[in-house]
């Protein structure tokens, strides 16, 4: 364990990047990193398809990428999608031709999930400071503001403003005037007026940028000299003036020797990073080298060491609106036992489900908070929409998918927002759920006897010992009905 080899790769909305490090003693050694400037945000149309032609710079990217990763084992690999493919309507499409090409899924992640992993890979990359800790990081579609205190982030938000995005928005033919900036300066500010002043109540003692935009601010003005180190609002004012007597993306890439790529993108990740420094009263901010990727790997490297931040997420929950432990623990035993005993037969011998499975016996009550009845469907809304910390989109997803089928009947499109070959284990899933919640409907001190389970295809058979079943005739009427609603379902189950 002490010199693993793993590895992450971002997809961004204007970079992929990919990142493949040792670790050694706690810490990331790194050992090859690769960028490409995919610009996928500029793929989308104004009805959010993902155009082929940025799907192709995509998959051509991924699959040199993808060369490097051929040796690494896909638990000590994780693949993150951002703003553009949580945007893209098309994003399962390309999502499942970027799996192919990878031979790994991606995660598409919230807003708030890379704000968090981009803290905790800033906060490993920069020296430590006593006090609150503002971190920025400027995407091609999205824009994250953390404030964090040593490796904790404290509070996020994912602003829709970005370099591709705002670029597009008012530079999209390359011209950069006084007129245009404006523009562009007062959809900042737009963006920023429902948060600044919570941000500025909370307050921080140190600022952090992080990403490819703020990097390429930062040479610009200290090759100029108008900063000496890391960037300055000053700096930010003598910027703003010469990209308007530049007058071009074309111009800027000449005059301070950008790649075209960035050229293009350059104003637009300016405007964003000024407005923020003026509307959040920030004089002076350090640049950091590492961002999302590093948080990937940090977040990779927890998971390892099964100190899963996604254990603490659900936990937090559960204490936080009180759901009924000892139930939980009953109907996760329960479940367990059950899953151990068909995991072979039902090609459902991976570890990871039997973990999904635990976090959904933990959290298929978590719709009780707001009404008994229907309460299946509340927690499954509540687990498809709120910002769990650590959980992919399709992580929650699947939980949602369980928890709305884990009683009464499975209806058609349960399990529609799922890729199509985790649909049969996720129904599987279900089963093993809803028969755990059934045996422990009674909520009695007195866990039932672990049944015996035994599964042909759809088809099982329960067993329970001799005579419990005399002695328990409404758990015998519940089966009764749950036989009912899984024949409708496609499955079949007998007990005695």
């Amino acid at each position: 364990m002490s010199s693993e080899v793993v590895a992450a790769i971002d997809l961004g909305s204007n970079s992929f990047h990919m990142i493949v490090a040792r670790i050694v003693n706690e810490h990331i050694q790194v050992l090859d990193r690769l960028r490409e400037m995919v610009q996928l945000a500029a793929g989308l149309d104004d009805k959010n398809q993902l155009a082929e032609d940025a799907q192709r710079r995509a998959l051509d990217c991924l699959a040199r990428f993808g060369q490097r990763l051929r040796y690494i084992p896909p638990q000590q690999l994780r693949i993150v999608g951002t703003n553009t493919l949580r945007q893209a309507r098309n994003s399962a499409e390309f999502l499942g031709r970027a799996a192919e090409v990878l031979g790994h899924d991606v995660e598409v992640i919230s807003g708030q999930e890379e704000a968090r992993l981009i803290y905790l890979g800033v906060a490993h990359s920069v020296a430590d400071v006593a006090g609150r800790r503002l971190v920025v990081d400027i995407g091609g579609g999205s824009t994250e503001l953390i404030i964090g205190e040593k490796f904790e982030p404290l509070h996020l938000s994912s602003l829709k403003m970005g370099c591709v995005s705002l670029s597009r928005a008012c530079f999209d033919d390359g011209k950069i005037t006084e007129t245009r900036m404006r523009e562009a300066e007062l959809r900042v500010q737009l963006r920023l007026e429902p948060v600044r002043e919570e941000y500025l109540e909370r307050g921080w003692q140190a600022v952090t940028g992080a990403s490819g935009s703020i990097k390429a601010i930062q040479e610009v003005v200290t090759r100029e000299g108008w900063s000496r180190e890391g960037i300055t609002l000053e700096g930010l004012r003598r910027l703003r003036a010469a990209l308007v007597e530049t007058g071009s993306a074309a111009g800027l890439g000449a005059r301070w020797q950008l790649e075209p790529a960035r050229a293009r993108v350059f104003a637009g990740g300016f405007v964003v990073l000024h407005g923020l420094c003026e509307a959040l009263n920030v004089d002076r901010m350090e640049v950091s080298e590492g961002a999302l990727r590093e948080g990937v790997i940090y977040d990779l490297l927890g998971r390892i060491r099964h100190e899963d931040v996604r254990d603490r997420t659900i936990a937090a929950v559960i204490d936080r609106y009180g759901l009924d432990h000892a139930q939980i623990d009953r109907v996760n035993a329960t479940v367990q036992a059950l899953w151990r005993q068909v995991r072979a037969r039902w090609d459902l011998e991976d570890e990871g489900w039997g973990r999904v499975l635990d976090w959904a016996a933990r959290l298929h009550e978590v719709g009780l908070l707001l009404s008994y009845n229907q309460y299946h469907k509340h927690g499954a809304y509540i687990l498809r929409h709120a910002d769990f910390s650590g959980f992919s989109r399709s992580d929650q997803d699947l939980l949602a998918a369980l928890v709305r089928c884990h009683r009464r009947s499975f209806p058609p499109d349960a399990f529609a927002h799922l890729p199509h070959d985790i649909v049969p284990h996720a129904k599987r899933l279900s089963v093993l759920l809803r028969l755990a919640v059934v045996l422990n409907r009674a909520r009695s001190r007195q866990p039932p006897p672990s049944p015996a389970l035994t599964a042909e295809g759809q088809r099982l058979k329960l067993r329970f010992p001799e005579g419990w079943m005399d002695g328990h005739p409404l758990t015998r009427a519940d089966l009764e009905i749950e036989a009912r609603f899984l024949r409708k379902a496609g499955f079949r189950i007998k007990f005695k």
